[in-house]
């Protein structure tokens, strides 16, 4: 059983570059999106959240123009920046409303005093963001994780957070990913290095 003293959840990316059409990365996500019915799960998590007074963290994506100087990366970082995906003008300029780098327009309402937003992560993991350090201040040694995508961000903050001694389930149904072979990837990988790999019924049952 889950409780709101030391459990929290942690979503990555829930942005609407790989969850809506208006997305670069959504062409990759959007079969997958459907079947696993990733949005409204995540939505219904959320809600259940906040009716039972949790801590919700969000670990997003932003790349500045700054990133794009980079002289190295890898397939999925390179494709990233080669469409300009998770960009702002800056880090002391707003995030433009619709944008790919904004949040999800049902997830908006949601957000309360309860809602913390780490710095971004510039890769896939959290390593080089505050997100360990608020959830450390804040008392929280359980995480529930979902996001976007099972394989990348979702699976290197699970990868990171272990290491760092936080007990961590998946929500598996609250996550995307582009495509069958890899969320199948990522459920094998939620299996052998969660705590647990559970649906969003089976959390909320437990909350």
């Amino acid at each position: 059983m889950f409780n709101n003293r030391n459990t929290a959840l942690v979503v990555t990316d829930p942005q609407v570059e790989f969850l809506k059409p208006a997305g670069k990365g959504f062409g990759l996500t959007a079969e997958l999106l459907e079947k696993v019915n990733t949005t409204p799960n995540l939505l219904k998590l959320w809600q259940a959240l906040n009716d039972k007074g949790y801590l919700k963290f969000i670990s997003p994506h932003y790349f500045y123009p700054q990133d794009h100087k980079w002289q190295f990366g890898g397939a999925g970082e390179k494709m990233m920046l080669d469409q300009e995906m998770f960009a702002r003008d800056s880090q002391y300029t707003p995030v433009i409303e619709g944008s790919g780098a904004d949040f999800i327009a049902e997830l908006k309402p949601l957000l309360d005093d309860k809602t913390i937003i780490s710095g971004p992560h510039k890769i896939f993991g959290p390593q080089n963001n505050d997100l360990k350090l608020q959830l450390r201040k804040n008392g929280i040694s359980q995480v529930i994780l979902a996001g976007m995508n099972a394989n990348l961000c979702v699976e290197s903050h699970l990868r990171d957070l272990v290491e760092a001694g936080f007990d961590v389930v998946v929500a598996n149904d609250a996550v995307g990913a582009p495509g069958d072979d890899a969320y199948n990837a990522a459920l094998v990988n939620f299996g052998f290095i969660a705590s647990a790999s559970l649906t969003t019924d089976e959390v909320i049952a437990q909350l």
